[in-house]
């Protein structure tokens, strides 16, 4: 396991884990630029990071929408950028074939949160032996997330992160419950906070999602005040340029700023956080 990842889930109480990048990966010189800037902000911040970038996104609206450039690619691409930042790298598996694959490249699998519940997925992620982050369904209640656990847990997988995005509230609506976010790392694993996909509007403009961007910052600042052991943020130099989540995707520019930000709350909330945990 990378040193980042293993000092992390040896300590997922320590420095707040940063995951970001670009939702799908763009070219080359873009998803460079992209973790070249966020890895410098994350060392000056003495934040550990991961650069995160889908090599397919299966669960587009529209059929005719960008999903990325597949995996063969997308994995050469991932190990390009893995050796050239000198950071771990995570992408999400859709299918449990795809997962022997993925984590020969990879240092962290993310499964999908409309795919938190297939066991077989689960089971192919765990038996790759790398950690897993699973992102809890819109559709489900926090304490759910505990038979999730329990998959993993049979399979040997015991480095295990679980990611909140957002909780269906009717339609085209999603809302954070920082109660739930709470009962959530009260099931004793490390829990990381979507950003930017807690700001989505599912379906609201018929073919695609839209999003509420500007208020990402103020959800990662009130998750880390929650206690959260990582944040999970999508950025891009040109959001509306992004091949996917355009409405979502945070300016590049405005992210060494908002990890600052993180960064001072957490260390104004690191007594009272760790009060509550008994240490």
């Amino acid at each position: 396991m990378n040193n980042v990842l293993h000092e992390f889930f040896a300590r997922p109480h320590g420095q707040l884990l940063i995951i970001a990048g670009p939702c799908i990966l763009e070219d080359p010189a873009t998803n460079e630029r992209i973790g070249t800037v966020v890895r410098d902000a994350c060392a000056d911040l003495g934040l550990p990071y991961v650069f995160k970038a889908s090599f397919d996104k299966a669960n587009r609206s529209s059929i005719k929408s960008s999903r990325g450039p597949g995996i063969q690619a997308g994995m050469d691409e991932l190990a390009r950028l893995r050796e050239k930042l000198g950071v771990p790298v995570t992408t999400d598996i859709h299918e449990p074939g795809q997962a022997a694959t993925v984590a020969r490249t990879v240092d962290l699998l993310q499964i999908p949160a409309f795919l938190c519940r297939q066991t077989d997925l689960l089971v192919a992620a765990a038996e790759t032996g790398r950690p897993v982050n699973v992102k809890k369904g819109q559709f489900m209640a926090p304490e759910e997330m505990r038979n999730v656990l329990a998959k993993l847990d049979e399979c040997g997988c015991r480095n295990r992160m679980l990611t909140e995005r957002g909780t269906f509230f009717g339609y085209h609506r999603l809302v954070t419950d920082l109660i739930g976010l709470g009962d959530m790392m009260a099931l004793g694993t490390p829990v990381c906070f979507d950003a930017t996909h807690s700001t989505q509007l599912p379906g609201a403009t018929g073919t695609a999602t839209g999003g509420r961007p500007e208020r990402a910052a103020l959800l990662a600042r009130a998750a880390v005040s929650a206690g959260v052991d990582a944040v999970f943020l999508e950025c891009h130099p040109e959001p509306r340029k992004s091949g996917s989540d355009a409405a979502t995707i945070q300016a590049l520019d405005a992210v060494p700023a908002l990890l600052a930000q993180l960064k001072a709350v957490r260390e104004a909330c690191r007594g009272a956080i760790d009060a509550e945990r008994g240490r």
